[in-house]
């Protein structure tokens, strides 16, 4: 069914990175009221793609009934304390703490729905104690909620990143267990690489060569038969390096390191590429032209993957117009 035009449900988008969420949502037609993020480098790359300076900051401290209303809440909420890469703190860490401020907007806001996403490594933190205490803070704020762990890989983008995603529909609007989007067709890594992109790597560089020869490479990798793989992707983990086909490895915050064969070359992945990878429109990587690698590529690998959310947002918004056709869940707070 066709969406882009007539829906007029809002959101606000919390813990926004540089609105990856939103622009999933955007693309149904949804509209965002409002945004909180905390990081300035990232706030200023989400000007520059949304020209919206309604920033609400710190979430900890909004004083709720500040907060406009809206319809869905959409949050990323820090992942740091949960991750594989992190210390796997997880509440005792104080950026674990979010989802309670998270929850108690909610409940304070009566807003109907919810999408949070955050880390895989939350599935199993603690045991799955953690994912457990989460789905329990939220069923206790009136939500029932479904999580699944999707892979960015199977919805229109060709990179492998496995997140938890939870939909949130409050009690009084549930009318059957919410269904997650279905994979999507497989696209070609080379269809996200730009031309333009001359950032070679010499591989005969000393450190190069020196790390294909460290105890983890040698003899495992023969760089002359890499380079005839076109468009083989090349992931320098701090120690080994590994090879992949048709595909990106996880794009994160701490690791850049990502290469890829064209033309008998290694090129480093540019953070301009990196916004293709998490799905964002080649409009958005023109308005990120004067930003650094560095910056790009941090801020994207902690973003979310713009067709997942868009994927889920469509399921969603198929779940609010079926009610609504039957004459239930027409409580939508911000329709009064």
């Amino acid at each position: 069914m066709k969406k882009e035009s007539d829906n007029k449900l809002k959101f606000i988008d919390f813990c926004s990175g540089i609105g990856a969420g939103r622009l999933g949502l955007e693309l149904l037609g949804l509209k965002c009221v409002a945004h909180s993020e905390i990081n300035q480098d990232t706030d200023y790359t989400y000007q520059l793609f949304y020209n919206d300076d309604r920033n609400l900051g710190d979430l900890t401290l909004l004083d709720v009934e500040q907060i406009p209303e809206s319809d869905i809440l959409i949050a990323g909420f820090p992942c740091q304390t949960f991750s594989i890469v992190g210390k796997r703190a997880g509440f005792e860490d104080d950026r674990g703490q979010i989802i309670y401020y998270l929850k108690n907007i909610l409940k304070q806001k009566n807003t109907p729905y919810f999408i949070f996403e955050n880390v895989k490594g939350l599935v199993n933190h603690d045991g799955g104690r953690t994912l457990t205490a989460i789905i329990e803070l939220l069923n206790s704020a009136g939500y029932e909620v479904a999580h699944r762990v999707l892979n960015s890989v199977n919805y229109g983008v060709p990179q492998l990143r496995e997140r938890i995603y939870f939909v949130g529909i409050r009690k009084d609007l549930y009318t059957k267990p919410f269904e997650f989007p279905q994979p999507t067709k497989h696209v070609h890594i080379q269809d996200f690489l730009l031309a333009n992109n001359n950032d070679i790597l010499d591989i005969k560089h000393p450190t190069f060569q020196k790390y294909l020869a460290n105890k983890y490479n040698k003899d495992r990798v023969n760089i002359d038969e890499l380079l005839e793989q076109e468009y083989a992707i090349i992931d320098t983990r701090q120690s080994d390096l590994r090879v992949y086909i048709d595909k990106c490895p996880t794009l994160r915050t701490g690791r850049h390191g990502i290469l890829y064969v064209r033309n008998g070359q290694l090129h480093k992945l540019s953070g301009l590429e990196s916004l293709l990878l998490q799905g964002f429109p080649k409009e958005y990587v023109m308005k990120a032209m004067n930003l650094t690698n560095s910056k790009l590529l941090s801020q994207t690998g902690n973003a979310m993957t713009v067709n997942v959310i868009r994927a889920i947002g469509e399921c969603l918004l198929d779940y609010i117009e079926e009610n609504e056709q039957s004459g239930f869940g027409t409580k939508r707070l911000s329709n009064g």
